[in-house]
């Protein structure tokens, strides 16, 4: 194992470790067997500088009782010239000890040998650090142990201080070192604790190099517990041998581990061995139920056991053992007629019907139509409970148990075993088991809902998806429910790949097949209508949008009205369908700025729906509920939701572009901006390699965004790359939505910034074609900032400040202070520049507070940055104009000698956009050609002191640079006016 590989969540315990090392005489690292105390020792002494002395031991069980083993081991690192610089005696009695001479008697023998010890690790120390290497201290002889005690206690008495001491001691877990005596006094004792699942996960992939299926990842970090030795030498048997055929089977325990960990049971009498077999067996063993299934006595046993540090009873009966692992390894140890036994006796003791069907599989591993239909139940019932991981190993188990003349029960379990492993987020399982039934069966029935199995297990991927669709409406033909079905999903597929008028066209088939086909099919109806409202909202139709969300509401019924009215009503409504219909609602409530009622009803949801909702639903409220937060302006609680949304398809072991999606979203809101750019670019790259349109448009606008934060010419131009993408996609879907519109005016606003003025009026003059009397109040307030910034841009400030107060005060009228903040930040630019410093302090100031109660750290950032360039200002007292951001680079780039069109290349922008921008720095500045605005330029840096600086910029980096002015009005002069080229 690499010592990359072995350092994996080890890290900070590692600089840890090294601080402590660094300040005390010692460090003590101390765990159970396999926790990685020997790694890090390892570590520490690789760290060591090149003139350090490192003296090793590390010691075994067996050699405990060979007297000075440990010393010899250390001192076979010292140069023999320090053990002959010794006085006589103390050298006799060392060289005895070390076997070099006669062996030491008596008690001054001992007394020299441990003298010689001190002395010879203190002249060491006067030529250089010294650093005690001991692992596995429990096992030092005590010869060994009581002369390194002499030794270190008195090291840190007056002379060289250069002798430093790591050990590692295994103490069983919760237990403490016991060896403290052999460390300097003021060593620090440092736990090594688990490693945390995520880490372990990690471990297993270095490790083995393969991905290894999520319940086999799962079953390591549960039977591991954070153990790193455990988990790799489970994890490499999983490689080797494979998973156990069936749920709840015994992990392959390697015999390397067996020998470790059974050694102690392996002396306990027959009775107590097969009373930990029967609690290894049982899901949640205690003293009770191993009476009921036939143990004797078995808190005489479990006494025993606990003598030996194997498991333990405790007060309220519960049984458990010392390690996940030695449960694992006495199950696995076990002939398989007593594992069978085993799960005999338990099945007829416990009451719990998951538990009762898994140890009815276990004990009965053979068809049987009975034991098929209890776990087939079973399943149901772990669905029910939200475990759908759980149920679809026992539907698979029921699948498998089925009789061979039963081939429509097997499938219909089968297929079972697949919806709940996709609602599980188990994609591989899902997939494998829905194509055997497409492969065997001959029934039209099953075999479209295996296809419809495979079309939710597809997630966003759009691969093959119309096959599938297309031969699904073939055997559905004349079932107005299956049809329906597949209907919805052709709508979600068109949606997904950027085809909505196709869609809508889908889903109203979809509503009208599911009303024909009566109650049983109203999920679908829906679900259609439900999909049908969020695509009248993308077409910019609101009132179609909110009529269709009112006919599917009104499918729920009075059931839903009663649940809301009493907490205690039974919760009907609680279907993918129901949920569907709530998170698109909301979030047309959000788009049309009623945040503080869609969050909390997207709050609520994933309240209810957290002990029953697969991963695809999970993602899909938490993806709702962070785009909700980050428009409310809750910066932190995004953060948060999109941490969770990300956290759930990684443990299923796969990816979400909507998860990496919302990551970017909240990043770009409350994180930091190079992280947001980090997560925006996966979530584009995810959603192209997926085909999904809908939620491309949407990364490519959070990518445009955070590029616009990050600011300068490369990111504020690759923003406008990717907002026109936005805005020739979105166009050519026939979208125009509310959000559609806000991105509009974000690309302005990047046009504006590179001083594309012309290019954002015909952007601005687009986006007001497709606003109606329904826009929401937040689009015009967006369209508008922007407006303003484009008024201010072009020389109109005044006109521009009028429109910017404006748009914030509509904002204040809503409950977006996110929005309200970047609309005061435009604000206090542009009356910066205006030279009105008092109201744009003002600005500037109450953008700053809203972000910082938001958490919005990104645009928090760029109002200090405003106010950092108000306050160079007021101390440089200048009075001349002020220039833009763009007007800077042009008047940089001109006062090098650059052209026109050399300008416009270097900055990305039109020639034209140059001569414009030219115009109005000759207005500002009073001049009419370049040679006088140099002229202008040159004198300002000559005539006023505070407005000159240093050059502080790289001559290399910027060769044909005379004159700049940066971005505090600072006017620098690099070399004397080249005027001719001007």
């Amino acid at each position: 194992m690499s010592s990359l590989v072995s350092l994996i969540g080890r890290r900070e315990l590692l600089d840890q470790a090294r601080q402590q090392l660094g300040a005390a005489p010692g460090v003590l690292l101390y765990g159970p067997a396999g926790i990685g105390k020997s790694t890090l020792i390892a570590a520490l002494e690789d760290g060591t500088p090149p003139d350090c002395t490192v003296l090793r031991c590390s010691p075994a069980e067996e050699d405990a009782k060979l007297p000075f083993v440990g010393l010899i081991d250390l001192f076979a690192g010292v140069p023999e010239e320090y053990v002959d610089g010794l006085p006589t005696e103390p050298r006799a009695a060392l060289r005895a000890a070390l076997l070099r001479g006669r062996e030491p008697g008596g008690a001054q023998s001992r007394l020299a040998v441990r003298i010689a010890v001190l002395e010879a690790l203190r002249a060491l120390a006067a030529a250089g650090p010294v650093l005690l290497a001991i692992d596995d201290l429990q096992w030092l002889d005590d010869p060994s142990a009581q002369v390194l005690a002499f030794a270190v206690r008195r090291l840190g008495e007056p002379g060289p201080p250069g002798v430093r001491l790591v050990a590692a001691e295994r103490v069983p877990e919760g237990e403490q070192p016991g060896r403290l005596s052999c460390c300097p006094p003021g060593t620090v004792e440092i736990a090594v604790p688990p490693l945390p699942d995520r880490e372990v996960a990690e471990l297993l992939l270095s490790d083995t190099g393969v991905g290894l299926p999520p319940p086999a990842v799962q079953a390591v970090q549960r039977t591991a517990a954070g153990n790193p030795l455990y988990a790799l030498e489970l994890g490499r048997a999983i490689v080797r041998d494979g998973m156990p055929a069936s749920p709840g089977g015994p992990l392959p325990v390697p015999r390397r581990l067996r020998t470790l960990l059974l050694d102690r049971v392996r002396r306990l009498p027959a009775s107590a061995r097969r009373t930990l077999l029967v609690a290894g067996a049982a899901a949640r063993p205690t003293l009770t139920l191993l009476r009921a299934v036939g143990v004797p006595d078995p808190a005489r046993d479990l006494r025993v056991a606990e003598v030996l540090g194997v498991a333990v009873a405790d007060a309220e009966g519960a049984v458990r053992f010392r390690h996940p692992l030695i449960r694992a390894a006495v199950y696995a140890d076990a002939p398989e007629h007593s594992r069978r036994e085993a799960h005999e006796l338990l099945a007829g003791a416990v009451t719990e019907p998951v538990e009762q069907a898994r140890h009815l599989a276990l004990a009965r591993p053979h068809e049987d139509e009975t034991t098929a239909a209890t776990l087939i139940a079973a399943a149901g019932s772990a669905r029910q409970r939200g475990a759908p991981g759980t149920a679809a190993e026992l539907a698979e188990l029921a699948a498998g148990r089925t009789p061979q003349d039963r081939p429509e029960d097997r499938a219909d379990r089968l297929l079972a075993a697949a919806e709940y492993a996709c609602d599980a987020g188990l994609r591989e399982d899902a997939g494998r088991m829905a194509d055997r039934v497409l492969g065997e069966s001959g029934s039209a029935r099953q075999r479209v809902r295996a296809r419809l199995i495979l079309l939710s297990n597809a997630g966003q991927a759009l691969g093959g998806t119309q096959r599938l669709i297309e031969a699904g409406l073939r055997d559905a033909a004349g079932d107005p429910a299956l049809e329906a079905r597949l209907h919805h999903w052709a709508a979600v597929r068109d949606l997904l790949g950027g085809e909505p008028a196709r869609a809508a066209d889908h889903a109203r088939r979809s509503a009208d097949q599911a009303r024909l086909a009566g109650p049983a099919a109203a999920h679908t109806r829906i679900a259609a209508l439900a999909l049908l409202a969020r695509l009248r909202a993308l077409h910019g139709d609101l009132a179609a949008a909110d009529s269709a969300l009112r006919e599917a509401l009104a499918l729920l019924g009075p059931a839903r009205r009663a649940r809301e009215e009493s907490a205690h009503a039974e919760n009907t409504d609680a279907s993918p369908a129901a949920w569907g219909l709530i998170r698109t609602g909301a979030l047309l409530a959000a788009e049309a700025d009623r945040v503080v009622d869609a969050q909390e009803e997207v709050a609520e949801l994933l309240t209810r729906i957290a002990e029953y909702a697969g991963v695809e639903e999970s993602v899909a409220t938490l993806v709702a509920l962070t785009r909700i937060q980050v428009r409310a302006g809750r910066c932190g609680e995004a953060m948060e939701s999109a941490a969770r949304c990300a956290g759930l398809p990684a443990e299923a072991g796969s990816a979400s572009p909507p998860a990496l999606y919302a990551a970017a979203l909240a990043e770009t809101a409350g994180g930091s901006v190079p992280e947001a750019l980090r997560l925006a670019r996966r979530a584009v790259d995810a959603c192209e390699a997926d085909g999904d349109r809908l939620f491309l448009l949407r990364a490519l606008a959070v990518l445009g965004q955070a590029q616009l934060l990050a600011g300068g010419t490369q990111g504020v131009s690759a923003a406008v790359e990717a907002l026109q993408r936005v805005r020739l996609m979105g166009e050519e879907m026939g979208i125009a939505d509310p959000a559609l519109l806000r991105w509009y005016a974000d690309l302005a606003e990047a046009l504006v910034t590179l001083g594309e003025t012309e290019a954002a009026a015909e952007v601005l003059q687009a986006a007001h074609r497709r606003t109606t009397r329904q826009t929401p109040a937040s689009v015009l307030a967006a369209l508008e900032c922007a407006e303003g910034l484009r008024e201010a841009a072009v020389g109109r400030a005044k006109k521009g400040v009028s429109r910017l107060q404006a748009a914030a005060d509509r904002l204040r009228r809503l409950p977006l202070p996110v929005d309200l903040a970047r609309t005061l930040i435009a604000l206090g630019a542009v009356e910066r520049r205006s030279r009105r410093r008092t109201v744009a302090r003002a600005a500037l100031a109450e953008a700053l507070a809203i972000c910082s109660a938001a958490g919005a750290e990104p645009l928090a950032a760029k109002a200090r940055e405003e106010i950092a360039r108000l306050d160079a200002m007021e101390r440089g007292g200048g009075g001349g104009p002020e220039l833009t951001a763009s007007e800077q680079r042009v008047a940089q780039l001109v006062g090098g000698g650059a052209t026109n069109r050399e300008v416009a290349a270097e900055l990305f922008i039109s020639v034209k956009t140059v001569e414009g921008t030219l115009s109005r720095i000759y207005r500002k500045f009073g001049v009419r050609s370049r040679t006088a605005l140099a002229h202008t330029m040159a004198a300002a840096v000559i005539a006023s002191s505070s407005g000159f600086a240093p050059a502080e910029v790289d001559d290399a980096a910027t060769p044909a640079a005379v004159v700049t002015v940066d971005q505090d009005l600072g006017i620098r002069l690099h070399r004397p006016l080249d005027v001719r080229r001007l």
